[in-house]
C-alpha cells in the first residue's frame, strides 16, 4: 500500500489531475469514480488506484481482481481526488482518437460543432446530452477546453467512452468538410430569424453553438447554412450554450423518431 505522498507515482496522478499537456504527452486521462470504473473500456484502462477504506467496503472487488490495482492510503487518495468527497477509485486510461471520416459514416449524422466552449461542466454535459440524444459525433475548435480535463470528465457520467470527438486546429475546414459530405449546419443566433423548431433535421444535420459570454465569432456563424433561434419570452435574451445545445439536439432526436414511426 502506497502511504506517502512524496511517492513518484503519486506525484505523477497529482500533475496528470493538472496539467493538460502531460496528458497530452502520456496519452492518458483518469476517471475518477466507481461508475467511471466499471463503465470504463478495459482496452482503455491502464491503472487502478482505490484507497484503503474503498477497498474494505466495496462491492466490486470481482472487477478490481480482473483488471489488478494499487492500493493507496486514505489521506494519500485524498491527494490524487479532483473532489470534495473522494469515491475511493480512480483510473488512468489511453485517451481516445478519433477523425471526422469515421464520425460521417452515419446514413444521416448529427454533430454539434464547438467554439471556444469554455466552462467544463457545460462541455462535459454537452457530451453527456449528445449521447443520450444520438449524435455522431463533437467536433470542437483548438480553444475550446480540454476535454480529458477532470471536471469535463466528471460532468459526462461515463458519455466519454462513448460520444466520438475531434479537436480540429482548421475550425472552419472541419465546418467545410461537414458540409461536402452534405450535411446542413445551423448556427445558434441571436440574429436567427428561424425558430428552431420550424427546420428539418431529419437529414445530415449540424449545430454550431459559441462560446458562452460571446456567442459564435462573425466569421465562424457565416459559415452556416442557416441561422436558427430558440424563442425567449421575458427579459431572457439567450439560454446556457449546455441548454441551447440540448433543445436542439433532442428536437432533431424528435423529429427522427418521429420519422422512423
Amino acid at each position: 500500500m502506497i502511504t506517502a505522498a512524496s511517492n513518484s507515482r503519486i506525484k505523477r496522478l497529482v500533475q496528470l489531475n493538472q496539467k493538460s499537456k502531460l496528458r497530452r504527452t502520456e496519452d492518458v486521462f483518469l476517471a475518477e469514480g466507481v461508475k467511471m470504473f466499471l463503465e470504463a473500456p478495459r482496452e482503455q484502462l491502464q491503472e487502478v488506484y482505490v484507497s484503503e477504506s474503498f477497498l474494505e467496503k466495496c462491492s466490486c472487488r470481482e472487477h478490481l481482481e480482473e483488471v489488478g490495482y494499487e492500493v493507496v492510503s486514505d489521506s494519500v487518495f485524498s491527494k490524487i481526488s479532483d473532489t470534495c468527497t473522494p469515491q475511493g477509485v480512480l483510473c488512468v486510461l489511453k485517451q481516445f482518437h478519433y477523425n471526422i471520416e469515421e464520425m460521417l459514416r452515419d446514413k444521416a449524422p448529427l454533430f454539434l460543432l464547438l467554439e471556444n466552449i469554455q466552462d467544463p461542466g457545460n462541455l462535459g454535459t454537452m457530451l453527456r446530452t449528445g449521447e443520450g440524444a444520438g449524435v455522431s459525433g463533437i467536433i470542437m475548435s483548438r480553444d475550446t477546453v480540454d476535454l480529458y480535463n477532470p471536471k469535463v470528465i466528471r460532468s459526462t457520467m461515463g458519455s466519454i467512452y462513448r460520444v466520438p470527438f475531434y479537436y480540429a486546429d482548421d475550425f472552419a475546414a472541419a465546418v467545410h468538410q461537414v458540409q461536402q459530405a452534405g450535411v446542413s449546419v445551423y448556427a445558434a443566433h441571436l440574429r436567427g430569424k428561424n425558430s428552431y423548431a420550424c427546420q428539418d433535421y431529419t437529414k445530415g444535420t449540424a449545430f454550431l453553438i459559441g462560446n458562452e459570454g460571446n456567442g459564435l465569432r462573425e466569421e465562424t456563424a457565416e459559415l452556416a447554412d442557416c441561422y436558427i433561434r430558440i424563442p425567449m419570452e421575458g427579459k431572457v435574451e439567450s439560454l446556457n450554450a449546455a441548454v441551447a445545445s440540448s433543445i436542439l439536439m433532442y428536437e432533431a432526436h424528435r423529429q427522427r423518431a418521429t420519422l422512423e414511426k
